[in-house]
């Protein structure tokens, strides 16, 4: 069953402006099924999966171009780069909107060819798992998160109620669609297969891994640390790597759609501000699976409680802005006093700080650290606790209590 996405939207706008479409994310959050079912017209698919079409994508990329003439869509084109060149002049020969659209993972080569190759005639999309919202079926309503209290009014209305047990539930299973959408599906099974499949198709492409026992050992340890300050050493040692190869497997991870990385809020003005930016898996079903947690009980009554469900308010809200076409632009405010703020959401010149709490009984003591933005000499507009309470209210003027089902 298809879950309409909050991408949509975007995608039919892009494709008015744009010959080529290119939409990149991570294996399983679905952006075939999403392509597929805005594909209208007598589109053509091809997906280079498929060993005869690779080869003819690579041994032949023009008598493949005459095959698979627009509008086509074209499957995992990250196999057959060559194809790039001929989609650019297929694309200034017609002059026309839409002609090719194109899915892949974010491999740096296949970046760095769509950048030279289809330069001001593409547009790169994201693709994530499903969102909460998604989810539940009020996708066209999902937009950035901005803390207002029309805004958080507006999407308790329409956000449902999300209970401990419930949350957890959703955490541990992840917003894979294949996962999030059918819940008689093994959890253990697919994720075991998942990596399989990721270690086999994407980390092969990626790098030459040398073990493939030591990159599992590698990612069970970063998995380990979401929602913490990425710490290189730390990492490489506890994974008994080197260091250089501990950064070589984080940009795979980075590349892959594994991970995120938030950035440290730095300016001139506030040099005491830390650099080192923050960890955090996308996706906390894959996450809890490979830190070994066999049930959403057993994750929320133990160690990681708390980081898994920080992860999973970070995820969403990146979703929010990368399902609408917009750069996140999300940074964390840690200074050498050991003094840290979650997030910074700033748009428009405004700074929105929020803090994320395993909480239902949240306190201004928990926002403290927000004075400290005053030094930053930028507006402080709305911010709070995104927690575990069943309504907001205000802990001081400008900032509030949210739920989490607010999002």
């Amino acid at each position: 069953m298809y879950i309409q996405r909050t991408l949509e939207t975007f995608v039919e706008s892009a494709d008015k402006q744009f010959p080529v479409l290119f939409v990149t994310g991570a294996r399983q959050v679905g952006k075939t099924t999403f392509l597929s079912k805005l594909s209208k017209n007598g589109r053509k698919f091809v997906t280079l999966d498929d060993p005869l079409a690779l080869g003819a994508a690579k041994e032949d990329p023009a008598l493949f171009m005459q095959k698979y003439s627009p509008p086509v869509l074209i499957d995992e084109v990250q196999y057959a780069p060559e194809l790039l060149p001929y989609i650019k002049m297929a694309a200034d020969k017609a002059k026309r909107k839409g002609m090719f659209w194109l899915t892949g993972s974010q491999q740096f080569h296949l970046m760095k060819g769509v950048s030279e190759s289809l330069a001001g005639r593409v547009a790169v999309i994201s693709l994530m798992g499903l969102s909460r919202r998604e989810l539940i079926g009020v996708c066209r309503e999902s937009r950035p998160f901005i803390p207002s209290p029309v805004e958080i009014n507006s999407r308790m209305e329409s956000g449902g109620i999300l209970n401990l047990q419930s949350l957890y539930r959703l955490i541990w299973r992840g917003s894979y669609p294949a996962i999030a959408s059918n819940d008689q599906l093994d959890r253990d099974l697919f994720y075991s297969s998942y990596m399989q499949t990721y270690l086999q198709r994407d980390v092969r492409d990626l790098a030459r891994v040398g073990s493939e026992a030591s990159f599992v050992r590698f990612i069970r340890a970063t998995a380990a640390r979401t929602a913490q300050i990425l710490n290189m050493t730390e990492l490489a040692r506890d994974a008994d790597v080197a260091v250089n190869t501990a950064k070589n497997w984080i940009s795979i991870l980075l590349t892959s759609g594994i991970i995120y990385l938030l950035e440290p809020y730095f300016t001139n003005i506030t040099k005491r501000l830390v650099k080192t930016p923050k960890l955090y898996f996308l996706d906390t079903g894959l996450c809890a699976y490979l830190t070994e947690w066999s049930s959403s009980e057993t994750l929320e009554a133990g160690a990681m409680s708390g980081a898994i469900l920080e992860t999973w308010i970070l995820s969403e809200l990146l979703k929010g802005f990368v399902h609408n076409g917009r750069r996140a632009p999300f940074y964390y405010y840690r200074d050498k006093d050991q003094k840290e703020i979650d997030l910074l959401i700033i748009q428009d010149g405004t700074i929105y700080p929020l803090e994320f709490k395993k909480t239902a009984s949240p306190t201004k003591e928990s926002i403290r650290h927000f004075e400290r933005l005053d030094k930053i000499g930028m507006p402080i507009g709305h911010g709070g606790i995104i927690c575990l309470v069943q309504d907001t209210w205000p802990l001081t003027q400008k900032h509030h209590a949210i739920p989490v089902s607010a999002l």
